[in-house]
């Protein structure tokens, strides 16, 4: 007995638009392939264009020095500083914790912050808690216009006020 090989071709079993298992494996393949391909492309899009947060800016208007009465310590929160008056004097401290970066709230004898514990003179100088390093002082100007404008990308030396 010997077996002839089928010809595909003239297999009268076989219909046109008939789906074989090679023909359902190359498609579901190709589909595959083209689906990794299209969420390769789109989640390296994202990469494109950044997602960029914008803070509050260095530089902004707070007021006319009238606005500060003396004895005035007024803290900023959005802006993470604090304006104090002193006669005279104005300046601005940080009110951003040396230790982790929490918000400190003025007290009456300085500032204290309330997540670790470290306390701050009226100056900014560390009198308790883990902070490492005194609460930064930023510079305060003069606009043209005759408001005050601090200056967060500026820090000076504690204990330079702006005089009124």
């Amino acid at each position: 007995m010997s077996m002839a090989k089928k010809n595909i071709a003239n297999n009268p079993e076989r219909t046109e638009g008939q789906i074989t298992r090679r023909n359902l494996l190359v498609w579901l393949s190709s589909v595959g392939l083209f689906g990794s391909a299209v969420i390769s492309i789109f989640s390296n899009l994202v990469f494109i264009k950044p997602r960029a947060t914008y803070g509050q800016p260095n530089r902004f208007s707070i007021g006319k020095p009238d606005d500060f009465p003396s004895g005035t310590k007024l803290a900023l929160d959005q802006q993470r500083v604090c304006v104090v008056r002193d006669g005279d004097k104005l300046c601005a401290i940080s009110t951003t914790c040396t230790h982790l970066g929490c918000i400190v709230a003025p007290s009456d004898t300085g500032f204290a912050c309330p997540c670790h514990g470290s306390r701050f003179d009226q100056d900014g100088n560390v009198t308790g808690g883990p902070a490492p390093k005194p609460l930064p002082w930023y510079k305060l100007t003069m606009a043209p216009n005759g408001e005050l404008e601090i200056d967060k990308s500026t820090e000076v030396p504690a204990g330079t006020y702006f005089n009124v």
